[in-house]
């Protein structure tokens, strides 16, 4: 199970990244972007790490109030959720 629960940490947190820098380069193109929703949601399934790490690297969703309170406190239920099943 822990084996599990470490894989989807890796690949939720990758999406999630690759998802925000994807979001970027829509944005600089203006391009048909990624709801708003969909960043949150990746964020809450358990990939809120990677989100945030793309949001700073890229200056992604920086000024929005609701992703600059929002993902952190999202990361923070993360790391209760993962250190609750990784027991």
């Amino acid at each position: 199970m822990v084996k599990v629960i470490m894989l989807w940490f890796v690949v939720i947190n990758i999406i999630g990244y690759v998802v925000m820098s994807e979001d970027k380069n829509k944005a600089r193109k203006r391009r048909e972007r990624v709801p708003e929703k969909t960043l949150f949601l990746l964020a809450a399934m358990g990939g809120a790490l990677g989100v945030l790490i793309a949001m700073y690297r890229k200056r992604h969703k920086t000024r929005h109030m609701s992703f600059r309170i929002g993902i952190p406190l999202l990361l923070l239920l993360n790391i209760f959720l993962y250190s609750y099943f990784l027991r």
